[in-house]
Parts: structure tokens; C-alpha cells; sequence
């Protein structure tokens, strides 16, 4: 079964959401884009966000999310109100940040933003997310647990 990614944007990660469909691609992932999909800088992220978390809230050990806006942390918000969903949030610098959200919370969801790394430092980023694996440690499937709970 091929690993699939829904990617969803606003104006502000649309031409970023772009680069990294095609970039995602090149590892063998299906991509489904929620949007937008043309640019429109009155646009709202909820309405394109919403449609990525409810295909990861519906499979959260199947499918995963990136999600991208000016600073991510809306669309951080968003994602994290639907149930099964755990939204980690990127604005470039340390790496570590993205490791530890796999490894340690299973993160299914990542919320980039865009205004503040360029597009190679995402793709990066999406590389580094998309191959560590969860460690499944007793402490962190504990933790993930209460978090659900």
C-alpha cells in the first residue's frame, strides 16, 4: 500500500503546498491536495485545513497530513480540534523539533510556516518528518494515550 499525504494551504503556503506536493511525490507517496487551489489571498486556512485533518482523523495510522500557512500555527489549531489528530508545528530552525514529533508523539499532522523558511528548508523538514518512525516506546504510547483520553 502506498503511504498517502493530504496537503492543504492558504494564500500564504500555497506556492510552498505546490513545491512540496511535487517534492513528496519523488519518495512514492499518493498526495491528495485539499486545497487551495488557486491563489487567492482573501482565502481562510480553516476551510482547507479541515478537509486534511478529517482524512487524518478518519485513518491516523494510515494516512498523514502537511498543512501550511503563514506561520503554521493556525493551521496547527485546526487540525488539532479533530479527534486521533496530533499537530506538530514548524517555522524553520532546529530540526530536532521534527524528530521528537515523530518519534515521541507520533505526530500524523505537520503545520509549517511558510513565511518563515524557504521552500528547500521545508522539503528538509517534510523529508526528515516523513522518515522517522514513531519509537513506540511504552512512556510515549502512554502519553499518547492520555492525550486521546
Amino acid at each position: 500500500m502506498t503511504p498517502k499525504i493530504y496537503f492543504a494551504a492558504d494564500h500564504a503556503g500555497f506556492e510552498m503546498k505546490n513545491a512540496l506536493i511535487e517534492y513528496v511525490k519523488e519518495f512514492d507517496f499518493e498526495v491528495e491536495d485539499c486545497g487551495a487551489y488557486e491563489l487567492n489571498k482573501d482565502d481562510d486556512y480553516p476551510e482547507f485545513v479541515k478537509k486534511a485533518a478529517q482524512a487524518v482523523s478518519d485513518k491516523p495510522e494510515e494516512v498523514r497530513a502537511i498543512v501550511l500557512g503563514g506561520s503554521g500555527q493556525g493551521e496547527d489549531m485546526v487540525a488539532d480540534k479533530f479527534p486521533n489528530v496530533r499537530s506538530a508545528e514548524y517555522y524553520g530552525g532546529n530540526l530536532e523539533i521534527i524528530k521528537i514529533s515523530r518519534e515521541h508523539n507520533d505526530a500524523n499532522v505537520l503545520s509549517l510556516g511558510a513565511r518563515f523558511m524557504t521552500i528547500d528548508e521545508a522539503k528538509e523538514a517534510v523529508k526528515l518528518w516523513l522518515a522517522t518512525p514513531f519509537s513506540g516506546d511504552e512512556r510515549h504510547e502512554r502519553r499518547i494515550d492520555e492525550i486521546e483520553n
